[in-house]
């Protein structure tokens, strides 16, 4: 059994990097950015009107103007606004030449005449200049960034329909045991739903990679070898649940040397998630994660999510802040570094939820995050400032 540190540092060790493809901007969101984005033009490419109103000469706003033409958004101006004229003019549209500053509708009033003349005090420019935002060639994204919907808008301003991004990593699922069965059969007696599998499959994909379903490995060695040796050829990585502890069916880590995976690790100092083990096989890298549901999903979250993530190219971290805890917590056992699903309380601490050990799922649903427990530390106060992780 190691630390699990260095069960942390040998996968990050261990990544193979999968790769880039391009694809459409359109589709590109939640992917991996895998270039950098330059402008192409100027932004604005035109100095343009911040506010519908009436485009002028400042030193003339306090006579009386005379509009001679109406600009609208996508419109070229036709003229110039001589002495004591304005053009109207819309928000987004070209500044005329000649124009310094544009007066707001709202602080004009229309004249007999039909001049217009200005009823503030004072005048912004309500002008943005060209290229006061971007220059052509500027860096609008940087490589190695999740791409969000913000993103998007840049590219399409920028003119970049095609971007270069990570590819993303092929991930198989395969559950193992004879007393599974799948989520819309009853259980019978001594079996149990199917809940791994989909919660990984979720996880993958929140994780940014393709979630592949492979079904159940019953308790047999050449199935279970089978199911693997098909999973490793057409996968990036592959991870199997339960079969990883030490019963008399628990042959997983055994399978998996006969399918040239070369074991890193099968025991890792943390609860749950202890009979965690990891491997790597010149195809893929593999996980063989507990089977109990609140260990994978742990497990996953503590060692695969960043490996999925650096895979990418993407330095994935956590989400965490400091919470003092809201009253006496102790355990009955220090020699694993302990994961608790807790809740956020209404003045700011953390307490654990009703939590019953590795099989509780439903107690994920209520945690808005987890919190470690030192090895070593039986006891903690209320107060204890400890480190919260949003799951």
């Amino acid at each position: 059994m190691i630390p699990f540190e260095k069960a942390y540092e040998i996968v990050m060790g261990s990544v193979v990097r999968t790769g880039t493809e391009k694809i459409p901007f359109t589709d590109s969101a939640g992917r991996i950015l895998a270039e950098d984005v330059t402008s192409d033009i100027d932004m604005p490419p035109f100095d343009k009107a911040t506010m519908d109103g009436f485009a002028c000469r400042r030193l003339e706003i306090h006579n009386e103007l005379e509009v001679i033409e109406t600009i609208a958004a996508g419109k070229k101006p036709e003229k110039r606004p001589g002495r004591n004229q304005c053009s109207r003019i819309m928000t987004g549209a070209p500044i005329p030449e000649g124009a310094d500053c544009v007066i707001i509708k709202e602080e004009t009033e229309e004249l007999p005449s039909g001049r217009i003349r200005f009823t503030g005090t004072y005048n912004k420019d309500n002008i943005s200049c060209k290229g006061e935002d971007v220059r052509t060639g500027d860096l609008l994204l940087g490589a190695w960034r999740k791409i969000k919907p913000q993103d998007i808008a840049i590219m399409a301003s920028a003119g970049k329909t095609t971007v270069t991004v990570s590819r993303m990593p092929a991930v198989a699922v395969i559950s193992s045991g004879d007393e599974i069965v799948e989520p819309q059969y009853i259980p019978g007696e001594s079996q149990i739903r199917n809940s791994n599998s989909w919660q990984l499959i979720a996880q993958i994909e929140r994780a940014g990679a393709r979630g592949r379903y492979y079904g159940i490995a019953r308790d047999d060695e050449d199935e279970t070898l089978r199911l693997v040796n098909t999973a490793i050829e057409e996968n990036d990585l592959v991870i199997i649940t339960g079969g990883v502890s030490m019963g008399d069916f628990d042959f997983v880590p055994g399978v998996l040397e006969a399918a040239g995976v070369r074991l890193l690790f099968t025991r890792v100092a943390v609860q749950p998630g202890k009979p965690t083990t990891f491997g790597i096989h010149e195809n893929a890298a593999v996980f063989g994660l507990p089977g109990n549901p609140v260990s994978s999903f742990m497990m996953f979250e503590m060692l695969v999510r960043p490996f999925i993530s650096a895979m990418m190219s993407f330095n994935w971290q956590p989400e965490v802040q400091i919470f003092p805890l809201k009253e006496d917590f102790s355990r009955k056992s220090a020699e694993r570094m302990a994961l608790i699903p807790v809740i956020i309380t209404s003045d700011g601490c953390v307490r654990p939820v009703n939590y019953h050990g590795s099989a509780h799922i439903t107690a994920l649903a209520e945690a808005d995050g987890i919190i470690t427990i030192p090895v070593g530390a039986l006891e903690l106060k209320g107060g204890t400032l400890l480190t919260f992780r949003k799951i």
